[in-house]
């Protein structure tokens, strides 16, 4: 079965400018938006050519209607800034200003400088969010009514649910006024901050820095706050294992609700480490250590408080716990299933199917396709043992030296791998394959190259990304230098948390004419958003499905622009109807495939049917040398238990290539007398 992949469309939101040539609008321009060529907008302003053939207008301005990581802005929000800075509106989309002018308001929407000009967010809960609403808060009422401590939930909702906005419309439900939320990922927090400051529905509402605390006592009286903070931060302990004394003020709050957010990073408190770590687990635990180290997150540091809300020394009436790989907290018990909402990736896509109506909220949420290759003998036989051992990432990206001197250790294999992904040599490398079909490699099929304009590539270690942008930058891989932009995110160098944002977004430039790569071990992994993101390689091992699904995530983030209609404000123009995850390592992926179906669905289904569920909207396509093709629940079980799946081991039987008689092979069954008996009698 060949694979399908659907193609961006080809859509430019642009802003532009204009003076009418008409004597009597001197002074006066037109500011517009389009998502086609200026041209094609100016015909349809001007249908009639003018009696003497002479241009009717002048176009003044022409610029991107996006910013560098992604999101839109369209002509409103330029003609807000205007208005707020003093400069008259002379009639509909009319201003009478100066191109000086009208460039600052653009650069200061672009920009974000003034996030707060007007309210323009007006978007209604979706079906399932007001349905984790609606069961949160009869839980909470019904809780209280039972017993003495505060109530826990949990929201276990992939990555996309709209958790921020879900759980402000809940803190407005309950009528709650200090909400504190306290995170794993303070790269999150413009998030939080931005959904409370643009949307119409949270005029009354506050957001405070955890660092503005101490001023809470100042706000406006009757106006409810959401106070944001680092967890490492608010309940880590000083040098000497006190609590930090600027924090000394949220311990004297009575919060309404104290909302965990990226749960999943704090999950091993000290009961769930005795009672559950098997040796996996402790290895799986050192590694996220490390992933967590490199992505800023310092939640077992030496001075760190294990999370326990019986230990805890803040006051609050409700807990929220927000994660969207919430592994550990369902297997080790701390949720009873009464205290769980649940929306997977295969709720969101089947409800995306089966809308029934015209404004379907979930048609940009685009559909994953995983590709799994089963990389040839010829370049990974130094890092297995034995012919179906896993193959080793780790040690095949293996690097060694800092920044413009970081290399690979094995930098001819790596350069003969990315020569295969994209189709150079294929035949050779896979030792002179018989198939007849292109194979799909992501930079070789020309429906995924066009597709995979930006990419993140998780690669094993600091020295790794270096290396790898190092190489690419090589005249050998002209290819990759010339097309892409390459970044390197990782380590010290490329800031912490939110910080590590700025570079890449200032690579991205205008994303619809750029295209990159980016190189992480950790960074922007996890809580963070990168709208252009459409591919992400996984290039290291991890045993984690909270690490690997974070990271795989990344890329499925809507990405959209307005419609130029002005009748249909709500109209988008889908950039990203599809998303891809390559993974080099199919024994590894596919059993972590299996975790991730099947455990975070605590329904009573067995594991072949959570699989199928699941891969009917994430298709997983296997490429075992001469061909790729779709594999189902049983092959991916397989796969995670015996390293083959059924499929592959009746095509291996049926394989010409595995008859390979020589003139050697022929003398030692001639002159072995058992094996010459055998072949005979068959």
């Amino acid at each position: 079965m060949k694979a399908k992949f659907n193609l961006r469309p080809d859509s430019k939101p642009t802003i532009y400018a204009y003076e009418d040539l008409d004597p009597r609008t001197k002074g006066k321009i037109k500011v517009g938006y389009t998502t086609r060529s200026v041209a094609q907008r100016m015909a349809e302003h001007f249908p009639t050519a003018h009696i003497e053939g002479l241009t009717q207008y002048k176009v003044i301005f022409e610029e991107p209607g996006m910013r560098d990581d992604g999101t839109t802005f369209t002509d409103h929000e330029i003609h807000s800034m205007l208005k707020a800075n003093g400069i008259e509106r002379v009639g509909g989309e009319w201003f009478k200003c100066s191109l000086k002018e009208l460039r600052r308001a653009y650069n200061s929407v672009k920009l974000r400088k003034d996030i707060d000009i007007e309210r323009s967010w007006s978007f209604k809960m979706r079906p399932e969010q007001k349905k984790a609403v609606d069961i949160t808060k009869k839980y909470f009422l019904k809780f209280r009514g039972i017993e003495k401590k505060a109530p826990h939930f949990l929201w276990n909702c992939k990555m996309r649910f709209g958790k921020t906005f879900a759980a402000y419309k809940l803190a407005e439900e309950m009528n709650w006024k200090r909400v504190l939320v306290l995170t794993y990922m303070p790269a999150v927090q413009n998030s939080w901050k931005e959904d409370l400051l643009y949307h119409t529905d949270f005029e009354n509402w506050e957001f405070i820095d955890a660092l503005e605390g101490e001023n809470i006592g100042t706000k406006k009286k009757g106006c409810s706050y959401v106070c944001f903070a680092s967890f490492q931060d608010f309940l880590g302990k000083n040098k000497v294992g006190g609590l930090k004394v600027k924090n000394a003020w949220a311990h004297k709050v009575d919060w309404d609700c104290i909302i965990l957010d990226e749960y999943h990073h704090g999950a091993w408190n000290e009961k769930s480490k005795q009672l559950y770590m098997t040796n996996e687990d402790k290895a799986e635990f050192n590694e996220e250590h490390e992933f967590n180290k490199e992505s800023g997150i310092s939640s077992w540091s030496k001075n760190q408080g294990i999370w326990s809300e019986d230990l805890s020394p803040l006051k609050t009436k409700n807990y929220l716990y927000l994660s969207g790989t919430p592994f550990r907290a369902i297997a080790t018990g701390e949720f009873l299933e009464e205290q769980i909402y649940n929306w997977t990736y295969y709720d969101e896509q089947y409800a995306k199917k089966n809308f029934k109506g015209s404004d379907n909220p979930y048609v940009s949420l685009p559909k994953m396709v995983m590709l799994t290759y089963k990389m040839p003998e010829s370049i990974t036989h130094f890092v297995k043992e034995g012919e179906e051992a896993e193959f080793d990432l780790n040690e095949f990206f293996k690097a060694e030296g800092n920044g413009d001197q970081a290399h690979f250790k094995h930098e001819n294999y790596v350069q003969k791998w990315l020569d295969l992904i994209r189709g150079h040599g294929f035949r050779d490398i896979y030792l002179n394959s018989n198939t007849t079909d292109k194979p799909v490699l992501p930079y070789f099929d020309a429906r995924l190259r066009n597709n995979l304009t930006h990419t993140l590539w998780f690669l094993p270690s600091v020295a790794s990304c270096h290396a790898m942008k190092n190489l690419l930058e090589s005249r050998i891989n002209s290819f990759y230098n010339e097309t892409y932009k390459l970044l390197v995110c990782a380590g010290n160098d490329a800031g912490i948390g939110t910080r590590a944002l700025p570079p890449l977004r200032k690579l991205m430039s205008d994303p619809l004419k750029t295209k990159t790569i980016t190189f992480t071990c950790g960074k922007l992994c996890t809580g963070v958003t990168v709208k252009p993101w459409s591919g992400v390689f996984m290039l290291r091992n991890t045993s984690s499905p909270e690490k690997y699904f974070q990271t795989a995530f990344r890329a499925q983030s809507s990405w959209t622009v307005p419609s130029e209609n002005k009748n249909k404000a709500n109209e988008e123009k889908i950039m990203k109807e599809e998303c891809y995850l390559f993974d080099f390592s199919p024994n590894r992926s596919l059993r972590l495939v299996t975790e991730y179906s099947s455990k975070l669905d605590i329904s009573e289904k067995s594991t072949e049917e959570k699989i199928n569920e699941f891969i009917k909207f994430l298709p997983v396509l296997c490429f075992d040398g001469s061909q790729m093709y779709y594999i189902d629940a049983n092959d991916i079980l397989d796969f995670g238990m015996v390293g083959i799946s059924g499929s592959q081991l009746a095509r291996k039987f049926q394989s010409a290539r595995l008859i390979n008689v020589d003139d050697l092979t022929l003398k030692r069954i001639l002159d072995d007398e058992k094996a010459l008996s055998a072949v005979m009698s068959i």
